[in-house]
């Protein structure tokens, strides 16, 4: 039987379809179960994956999420190797992110070259998730823009589904700036088939672009099996800091988590101001870990 086929029929034998996946909150009662983009940590990841992840692993991180997947090599590593230094650390990796590859044709293992390929690692490597992570200006210049995403969206996302794998989006800020003919984050959940693509929701952004993410919860629950949980200091100028330290509630969040249909959650914080990226996803996971549910 070939990879994909044996994919497909031992999901659907196993979990009866992708919509379970999409609808089973996660149990992260006690906050045990704590995920990190690796994004945060992305400068010591080039210098040392492997002490990096270890590192995180000795803090109490469960499971990451790449954001080092390049023409098929984990942060260098190809996929054996990737999976056995997560073995072996005990780290779980669910979800990882791409890009369209508009901005570099030629690259390949993107959604418009080789993502067949793509969804195949993703598969392979234990990943239920492929997460557009961010569109570059020139991608998304007006609403037909937009629409385009969509269209990319919906065909990447049957594909991806072929092989046991689902596509999510990331937000930032950008998406809620209303176009004349409405917002484009409106527009990706009305026009790709709920089938076809999920959302990694960014609570620092949303927050960023005075929109409340419960309100999208409501509207849309079950939608978003993913979260960044990232936190915003307290002054004018909204800078990420460590979870815990800013102004966002995430008691009030965690209380929603079952109405957004959330499975796993990522700390990140992308920049680090006053403490290095590793002191600071310490801090993180630290005060996540005592949040009560």
């Amino acid at each position: 039987m070939r990879r994909r086929d044996f994919v497909i029929h031992s999901t659907v034998a196993s979990i009866g379809g992708l919509s379970m996946l999409r609808c089973k909150a996660a149990d992260v009662s006690g906050r045990k179960e704590i995920g990190l983009q690796l994004y945060t940590v992305r400068d010591d990841m080039d210098k040392d994956p492997k002490g990096t992840l270890k590192a995180i692993a000795d803090m109490g991180y469960s499971h990451v999420e790449n954001a080092g997947y390049l023409e098929g090599k984990y942060y260098g590593m190809d996929q054996t190797e990737f999976m056995s230094v997560l073995g072996d650390l005990g780290l779980k990796m669910y979800s990882g992110h791409t890009q369209t590859g508009a901005n570099a044709p030629k690259q390949t293992h993107t959604m418009i070259n080789q993502w067949e390929q793509t969804c195949e690692d993703a598969a392979n490597i234990g990943q239920e998730t492929i997460v557009l992570a961010y569109l570059h200006d020139f991608e998304r210049t007006s609403f037909d823009d937009y629409k385009n995403i969509a269209d990319l969206c919906n065909k990447c996302g049957e594909i991806a589904n072929s092989f046991g794998v689902q596509l999510a989006y990331h937000n930032h800020d950008f998406e809620f700036i209303k176009f004349d003919d409405g917002i484009p984050y409106d527009l990706l959940l009305s026009q790709v088939e709920p089938t076809n693509m999920n959302y990694e929701i960014d609570l620092y952004w949303t927050r960023k672009a005075g929109v409340e993410a419960l309100d999208y919860f409501k509207k849309y629950p079950n939608r978003f099996p993913l979260w960044h949980v990232k936190d915003m200091e307290d002054g004018g100028d909204n800078f990420f800091t460590e979870v815990g330290n800013g102004v966002i509630d995430w008691k009030k969040y965690f209380a929603e988590q079952e109405t957004s249909g959330m499975k796993h959650f990522y700390v990140e914080q992308d920049q680090c101001k006053n403490h290095k990226p590793l002191e600071s996803v310490k801090i993180s996971v630290d005060y996540l870990k005592t949040l009560d549910a």
